[in-house]
């Protein structure tokens, strides 16, 4: 059995507070964690489950050979880097969030962890920055591609602004 094989690792990143300066610093470290780092469009959203200012979120994407929770915690250290507290309510103003949404075809549902993310299919700045991403790729689950999936979403009722950050 070969355990070096490389996995896709696909990963959601949003910030409303001074959103353009931490993600800049989030893109700088993880372009260092990881090599071969992509990223999709950048695009600006409402908050979603509070009132507080916009979001900016993107999709990034590389290749590892590292464990999921080895990702989760170099993305855990990016995020205190960029000033987020771990124990903070989950719906309120965020300096960064990085959230895996795939991690190679991985299925799991484990305390703290369910993959594929299930807030992929249920946000447009999660499942947009994707379709834009990597439209061709398929859900693990649902055998959709990413572009099928957005096509099928209520995008006016969850718009994005695509903005300039890269």
């Amino acid at each position: 059995m070969i355990h070096d094989l490389k996995k896709l690792v696909f990963v959601a990143a949003g910030s409303n507070l001074q959103p353009e300066a931490n993600l800049q610093r989030a893109v700088r470290e993880l372009q260092a964690a990881f090599n071969g780092v992509h990223f999709s469009p950048a695009y600006r959203n409402a908050a979603v489950g509070f009132v507080g200012e916009d979001f900016i979120n993107f999709v990034l994407k590389f290749s590892t050979k590292l464990s999921v929770h080895a990702v989760i915690e170099h993305l855990q250290r990016i995020e205190r880097l960029c000033g987020r507290e771990r124990q903070a309510p989950k719906w309120e103003p965020r300096s960064m969030d990085l959230d895996i949404l795939l991690y190679g075809n991985l299925i799991c549902d484990e305390a703290g962890l369910v993959l594929p993310r299930p807030d992929l299919l249920r946000h447009s700045y999660m499942l947009g920055p994707m379709a834009a991403l990597a439209p061709d790729l398929q859900h693990p689950v649902l055998h959709l591609s990413m572009q099928d999936l957005w096509q099928r979403f209520d995008r006016a009722a969850h718009p994005l602004q695509e903005v300039s950050f890269f």
